[in-house]
């Protein structure tokens, strides 16, 4: 009875704990082209807000924003970016000055100290040298303050810099704004787009001059040009503080104005920052970990963090308070929900199962938000920034979509989804990567062949496969004709096809059945996507016991497993012409052919659980966490890709994995912390215990679920969500000779029982 209502406690219950003093956003910005920590950027926003903002290092327009060992920032970037390699759109940036009036970025740019610099998710502060500023920003979804402390200076001054690939400004003096619009954008072809923003100062701008074509041209009130911009200037005494509003829109400058009006008002700065630090607060703390050294819980949180950023909200609150948004498929303004700036081949594996966990009610937005992608696109995004970008592979949609509704998510329209997912998987798309580029080939021969000029054609067939197993489970849910259903259990097979017994591993063949040869499994890129065979031989994640047999037994899929630690980081960089940033990754990390810095071998150490070696499993879970990720600059062993990478650290602290999204199963690894709770929806709570867990006691002797033993080596989702306890018993060596029934064994589509024809 005790245990009963120490699960209904209501989380307000802990309400005392400030889980935002463990971020640090700058964890994974020690990054550049050639190797990535994380190639992230302080993000100064709130959970899935419109907008972000940050600090600017490098010049305008470099998808690499900020970047930790430079010492000199050019202004702060409003900001949409999801990953460098993307790069932004509808940015424009801010940035204080005194003395000389000047507009260039490289003019204006001022030294700066990480020793005078606090970054945090809800509030970030800087001491530019140069000009003598404190800069402060503290945001709202759709807005943001800012507050500059100057110098005594009869020069003070305020760039507003709305960048090159047209752009506009327009001052007016007398009511200390400002108002604009920027073009820029960098993926994809988008149909009227602008970013509208709106600026007030909180005292008279005693002097002024706008910029065309990034040239000041004297005291303009306006400027239409490539690049406009506007410099504002005031009187000031020492330490004299500036307060701007911001606001921006995708729909207009009126409803710039309106985002403005609504999210800050009369508001000050003090009262915006604690607003948000409540709202992070809330948000990052429906997962409480505790019993864990100060460096694993903020690296915990920093990951946290990181997964509730993108898809952002593309959707704005009208006049009326009515939801629109602006279409970046058609260019309109049409009613309801839009999300963007993620990729699926990333954010599918686990940063959406976390959602569909952790924060249902967001992902069912997404998933309301999907609806409108494809009524408006005519096909559901794979990579949307925010509209079709044409980079990486997979139809990785219909595991977002499956996922979600296998998951309990209710209340949005799931029959035009799916028929989004048969239309995606049946057709190729407006670009290359939306829709399946070689479906022809696929369905008529169940794989995508080599020698048919399609790149990363092997990994195009097991990504199809998995998704094709994604659709099935969809169909099965939704009680679809059985013909349908069989159609897509069949494809869902089609992995078997680029199967190679000779070596053991996954291999492109071509369109008359043969192997494409030479083979070289440790060639990157070419049959697969920025990896190998190393790699992707491991992802058949809905069938891994398929993958067992073909394999000849679990003993020789285990070593199989055990050579990808065993085997030196050899690679063949020749389909690239040189070493891309994911092969040094790897090579650095000193695990052999193990690349976690990418997603696609991500799920591989769940794998052994499969083989019913778990120790193994745990081993590795704890290797990882230990060694790959730490809550500083260089913190990250790879991009940290939208939350993914991030997502993975949190479910593995947590002691579980999502393997095989589109599934009610989590695969168990071992709890980093001693103890974690995760507060659900409708109050219901999920507890981890493990007290004795250290750095020795790495290894699961048991488990009890709400009392009673468990010997299961996965956890269903749909008994997490009526809340539970789960204990481990935690020791220095692993449980040797554990005897495990049939049913301990996690999901595979080869144990199914399937209805017979």
């Amino acid at each position: 009875m005790k245990r009963l209502l120490f699960l209904l406690i209501p989380f307000a219950a802990t309400a005392q704990f400030k889980p935002i003093e463990y971020v640090n956003p700058l964890m994974g910005t020690d990054s550049k082209m050639e190797l990535s920590n994380g190639n992230t950027y302080p993000a100064i926003g709130l959970p899935w807000g419109m907008n972000l903002w940050t600090p600017q290092t490098n010049v305008m327009g470099d998808g690499w924003a900020y970047q930790y060992n430079a010492d000199q920032l050019r202004g702060f970037k409003q900001t949409h970016q999801p990953s460098p390699w993307m790069n932004d759109y509808g940015q424009f940036a801010i940035m204080p000055g005194s003395g000389k009036v000047v507009f260039d970025q490289n003019e204006r740019a001022s030294w700066f100290s990480h020793k005078s610099e606090v970054s945090k998710p809800n509030y970030y502060s800087v001491y530019l040298a140069d000009c003598d500023v404190t800069t402060e920003i503290t945001p709202t979804e759709r807005a943001a303050v800012f507050r500059f402390t100057f110098p005594k200076n009869d020069s003070s001054f305020i760039v507003i810099d709305a960048l090159d690939r047209g752009s506009y400004v327009k001052v007016f003096p007398k009511e200390r704004k400002i108002i604009g619009y920027t073009k820029r954008y960098s993926r994809g072809k988008l149909t009227n787009f602008k970013n509208y923003f709106v600026i007030y100062l909180d005292r008279d701008i005693a002097f002024y001059s706008v910029a065309s074509d990034g040239k000041l041209i004297g005291k303009q009130e306006e400027s239409a040009s490539n690049h406009s911009g506007v410099v504002v200037g005031f009187k000031t005494k020492k330490g004299e503080q500036v307060q701007l509003k911001v606001a921006s829109s995708f729909i207009s400058q009126e409803q710039a104005e309106w985002n403005l009006q609504r999210e800050v008002g009369a508001k000050d700065f003090n009262r915006i920052r604690t607003a948000a630090e409540e709202q992070w607060n809330k948000t990052l703390g429906k997962i409480e970990v505790s019993g864990g050294t100060e460096e694993q819980m903020r690296t915990f949180y920093s990951c946290l963090y990181r997964t509730l950023f993108f898809p952002n909200k593309l959707y704005e609150i009208d006049s009326s308070g009515k939801e629109v948004h602006w279409s970046p498929y058609n260019g309109k303004v049409l009613p309801g929900k839009m999300f963007g700036g993620t990729g699926f081949w990333d954010t599918f594996r686990a940063l959406y199962p976390l959602l569909n966990l952790v924060y249902p009610e967001i992902n069912k937005e997404m998933q309301e938000g999907l609806v409108n992608d494809y009524l408006e696109g005519g096909f559901l995004p794979e990579w949307s920034s925010p509209g079709f970008a044409d980079i990486m592979i997979g139809n990785n949609s219909a595991s977002i979509v499956s996922d979600a509704y296998i998951k309990g998510l209710r209340g949005y329209d799931i029959e035009k989804l799916y028929e989004a997912l048969l239309h995606g998987a049946n057709n190729e798309g407006p670009v290359n990567a939306v829709g399946r580029e070689g479906v022809e080939y696929y369905n008529r021969l169940g794989y995508v062949p080599y020698d048919v000029k399609i790149n990363e054609n092997a990994a195009r067939t097991l990504e199809y496969a998995y998704d094709d197993f994604a659709i099935y489970q969809l169909a099965k849910a939704l009680e679809r004709p059985q013909e349908e259903i069989d159609l897509y259990a069949k494809r869902c097979q089609n992995y078997r096809n680029l199967f190679d017994p000779s070596t053991g591993m996954m291999r492109g063949k071509n369109t008359d059945g043969a192997f494409q040869s030479p083979f070289n499994p440790f060639k990157w890129g070419d049959a697969f996507t920025e990896g190998n065979s190393w790699h992707y031989t491991w992802s058949v994640f809905h069938d891994v016991q398929g993958l067992i047999d073909l394999m000849g037994g679990k003993e020789r899929f285990v070593t199989k497993l055990d050579s990808v630690f065993s085997l030196p980081p050899v690679y063949d960089d020749s389909y690239y012409g040189g070493m891309i940033h994911e092969i040094k990754e790897m090579q650095i990390a000193n695990m052999g052919q193990y690349a976690h810095g990418n997603q696609p071998i991500q799920h591989m150490i769940y794998l052994y659980n499969y083989a019913g070696d778990c120790k193994k499993t745990q081993y590795w879970v704890r290797e990882v966490l230990n060694r790959l990720y730490k809550p500083t600059p260089d913190g990250y062993c790879g991009d940290e890709d939208n939350g993914q990478t991030s997502a993975w650290y949190v479910f593995s602290a947590l002691g579980f994995y999502p393997v095989c999204p589109a599934t009610d199963e989590y695969i168990l690894g071992a709890p980093l912390f001693k103890k974690a709770i995760i507060h659900l929806s409708q109050g219901k709570q999920v507890v981890l215990n493990a007290p004795q867990n250290s750095v020795q006691n790495k290894y699961i002797s048991s488990v009890k679920m709400n009392s009673k033993d468990y010997s299961k080596l996965f956890l269903k989702h749909s008994e997490l969500l009526r809340g539970a306890v789960l204990d481990f018993d935690m020791s220095p060596t692993p449980a040797l000779d554990r005897k495990l029934d049939d049913g301990d064994f996690p999901y595979s589509f080869s144990r199914e029982k399937r209805p017979a024809k």
